[in-house]
């Protein structure tokens, strides 16, 4: 596919996020193939960083085995997060910056020195290297498509649905020491104290330091460099969960502690 189309792509999907107007998925009228696909996220993250809104980390999708059959895929995803979707832990977030915003409770990590997959003899020792720290966190997805329905590549080209993040108090991690695992953690998310979904830090590839090896792949493949405080999500631990206004969602990670936000309806926007 010519350049020229991809980059109308991307500028559509740029459009829909700052209008917060929906677009029919790309898959009715283009036949992209999953390199395409990424080219018009890369494309779209261009757009974003030269309006001022850089790159703070990245993320993956479809770690959950059950989510990875449903859409007939073998591999995660990569998605980029951006500065302006980060939100505070304990303040709020406008519903009216969404289309059709929905929550998931993630596992982050941090890292303390800037990676480049690409410039590494062992990109995922590197990696894991890199990571100093480990918290709790919320990821508002949402699609930019109408009805949030989209194909493979249809949410590939649209950032993985990447729109919002929320991290809860950080805790020092050493991934390089033998033995450290997070999985069979319960993990629940609740809204307004009434829990919504419950998992566990296995549903995310079996244990989210498995996330580690797809990032620094995929980072590769990607050329993506991710500076020294960089959030990597390692995928939810829940199916999304719509998320409505004037409530508090909160998730509680077993071990790693919560993380909360209040949301603002549209209309008091």
């Amino acid at each position: 596919m010519t350049g020229s189309t991809l980059s109308r792509y991307a500028s559509a999907l740029d459009e829909a996020v700052t209008s917060r107007l929906a677009i029919a998925q790309l898959s009715r009228t283009a036949a992209l193939t999953l390199d395409d696909a990424y080219r018009v996220q890369a494309l779209g993250s261009e757009l974003r960083a030269a309006r001022g809104d850089r790159l703070v980390g990245v993320k993956l999708g479809f770690t959950s085995k059950a989510k990875a059959r449903q859409m007939g895929v073998s591999d995660v995803i990569f998605g980029r997060l951006h500065a302006r979707g980060e939100n505070a832990d304990g303040g709020s977030v406008a519903l009216a910056d969404y289309i059709h915003p929905r929550v998931e409770p993630e596992v982050a990590f941090r890292l303390g020195a800037r990676f480049d997959a690409r410039a590494s003899a062992d990109p995922e020792a590197e990696l894991r290297a890199a990571v100093d720290a480990v918290a709790p966190g919320l990821e508002i997805i949402d699609s930019r498509y109408a009805d949030f329905r989209f194909s493979l590549t249809d949410v590939v080209a649209d950032n993985t649905s990447a729109a919002g993040f929320v991290i809860g108090a950080w805790q020092p991690a050493d991934l390089t020491a033998t033995g450290v695992r997070f999985a069979e953690r319960p993990v629940t998310l609740e809204i307004d104290d009434v829990v919504a979904a419950t998992g566990s830090t296995s549903d995310i590839l079996g244990d989210p330091v498995l996330a580690l090896p797809a990032i620094a792949r995929m980072a590769a493949a990607q050329g993506v460099v991710l500076p020294a405080g960089s959030v990597l999500l390692a995928g939810a631990a829940t199916a999304a969960v719509a998320l409505p206004g004037g409530v508090t969602v909160r998730a509680t990670v077993a071990g790693l502690g919560t993380v909360h936000v209040t949301t603002i309806p549209a209309e008091e926007r």
